[in-house]
């Protein structure tokens, strides 16, 4: 096995943080000039990569299922250990806690009612009445945040990633998941490698901005709802300081402290509220909800995952999720390698592209289809305050309707609060050790890319009304490149799990030799 010494990779370092310092720069210098160049790049990507992104997601989530359910390759443990590192549940909310924190609060409550107010044009047809509309909307909810868009993130490059890092030595960086098509010659002075990990960095700041843009906008409505404190670009600023200082203290302590015991926080807390609605809320809506929405996505999951119809909707929708979560496929990748030694092949393909968009779906079905319920019942009560104050408004509407409605809404304002700095810290832990070579990255390294996703995300929301659209098409933008980094292990996984089977055998034939040996 290779042993490569962790050195600081000063160019990737350099471009990487160059560039987004010079798109703040220009930012400052012409706004208008910068946001055209941003929505030009998204229509862009949309139209020559949206039908490839769709192709890709599909294929990645395909090939997954192919490896789990291998009686060859299924049983395979990652990472050259027999027991996991951490427990099951610990192991999931970390894993959980990267993409459902970024649509935890803001998405989970605004998107389906979305969908219900303008029925997705799959499904759309003259005189559906309002419970027709419920399905489609949690559905389609479900699917972009759903099984395709889990797979994408933490399945076949990690396979790749954990057997290049722990079996052959070499570092935990995105450009290690082309290591089966380059070899060893990726990691010294390689263009194509410094490439792919300065374009994932790029990536997964857009990414993680997303999550700080969206719901430091969701806080600074919060507050104002709760508390009349004034919702205004400043308190918006004020508000993103203060989570980017949690996220860089949690990211500085490391993932076995700050990062895990952020991790656990949160999930407590989102199964405590999702309890306490079912409880004081429309607990069998919900639950009837959640299992026909799901009987209903998975009725149509070909159509829904690979509808190419409505090009604008798909822009604004499909392919925006899509981009976002392939601009985070290589990070998550490393954190998840990072986390899942023990775990077999079946283990990692169940817990991250299953077991994690149920979780993601209930929690959408908890707050989304609360919301739905409550405008059933009730028109105008959950979309007046969309359609006038937007999607922060939401969750603050659907609260003010439940039972002890400000005690949950404070409770959703904490969850918000932590789901952000759980984000920032372990991207910023991530892009730390992409560019040190080591796991155990410098303190200042991952503060340094915790102020930067502030700071850019804070340029972004100066732009002012058209903030959360200049978030949304910065993040397509910076994930065409990625896309093509994330290819490769469609047919490279396969290739690894038939590399790790072997020298499982051969493991095998050297036991029963020494056995025979002895005896």
């Amino acid at each position: 096995m290779k042993s490569f010494k962790p050195k600081t990779d000063w160019t990737t370092f350099l471009v990487s943080g160059g560039f987004l310092g010079l798109f703040v720069i220009f930012s400052f210098i012409d706004l208008d000039m910068v946001g055209t160049w941003v929505t030009e790049s998204f229509n862009w990507s949309v139209k020559y990569f949206g039908a490839f992104w769709q192709l890709l997601l599909f294929a990645i989530f395909v090939v997954g299922i192919g490896l789990a359910v291998s009686s060859r390759y299924g049983r395979l443990k990652l990472g050259k250990k027999d027991k996991p590192e951490n427990s099951y549940f610990r192991w999931v909310s970390m894993i959980l806690c990267t993409l459902l924190a970024s649509g935890g609060v803001f998405w989970a409550a605004s998107e389906p009612i979305q969908h219900f107010i303008s029925t997705p044009p799959l499904f759309a047809e003259e005189g559906m009445s309002p419970v027709d509309k419920v399905l489609p909307a949690l559905s389609t909810s479900f699917m972009h945040w759903g099984f395709l868009a889990w797979a994408s993130l933490g399945t076949l490059a990690t396979i790749v990633l954990m057997y290049a890092h722990y079996h052959k030595g070499y570092p935990l960086k995105p450009r290690t998941i082309l290591y089966p098509l380059f070899g060893e010659k990726l990691f010294g002075k390689s263009v194509v490698g410094s490439i792919a990990d300065i374009v994932s960095i790029i990536a997964v700041a857009a990414g993680t901005m997303g999550p700080i843009g969206f719901l430091g906008v969701q806080i600074g409505y919060g507050l104002n709802y709760l508390f009349d404190i004034p919702n205004t670009l400043t308190t918006n600023i004020i508000v993103i300081a203060g989570l980017v200082t949690i996220a860089a203290i949690s990211a500085a302590t490391g993932v076995d402290k700050g990062i895990q015991l952020l991790s656990r926080i949160n999930v407590g807390m989102v199964l405590f509220l999702g309890l306490v609605i079912l409880l004081v809320g429309p607990g069998m809506f919900i639950i009837d909800s959640f299992i026909g929405a799901q009987a209903f996505q998975l009725q149509h999951f070909f159509e829904m995952n690979l509808y190419r119809g409505d090009q604008a909707w798909l822009g604004w929708w499909t392919i925006f999720f899509w981009g976002w979560f392939l601009g985070y496929g290589p990070m998550m990748a490393i954190f998840i390698s990072k986390i899942s030694r023990g775990r077999s092949i079946r283990e990692l393909i169940v817990a991250v592209a299953f077991i994690a968009p149920l979780v993601s779906n209930l929690w959408f079905t908890v707050v989304g289809g609360t919301g739905l319920f409550q405008e059933l019942e009730k028109p105008g009560s959950i979309s007046e305050a969309f359609n006038e104050g937007g999607m922060p408004a939401t969750v603050m509407a659907i609260m003010e309707q439940l039972p002890l409605g400000f005690f949950l809404a404070v409770g959703f304002l904490l969850v918000t609060i932590v789901f952000v700095a759980t984000t920032v810290d372990t991207m910023s832990y991530t892009v730390a050790v992409t560019i040190t070579g080591s796991d155990e990255p410098a303190r200042w390294m991952r503060v340094f890319w915790a102020i930067m996703f502030g700071v850019i995300t804070t340029v972004l929301l100066t732009i002012g009304e058209g903030s959360i659209q200049a978030i949304q098409n910065f993040i397509v933008a910076t994930a065409v490149p990625v896309s093509l980094l994330l290819l490769p292990p469609v047919w490279t996984s396969v290739k690894v799990a038939k590399f790790m089977y072997e020298e499982h055998q051969e493991e095998m034939k050297e036991q029963q030799e020494q056995v025979k040996k002895v005896s």
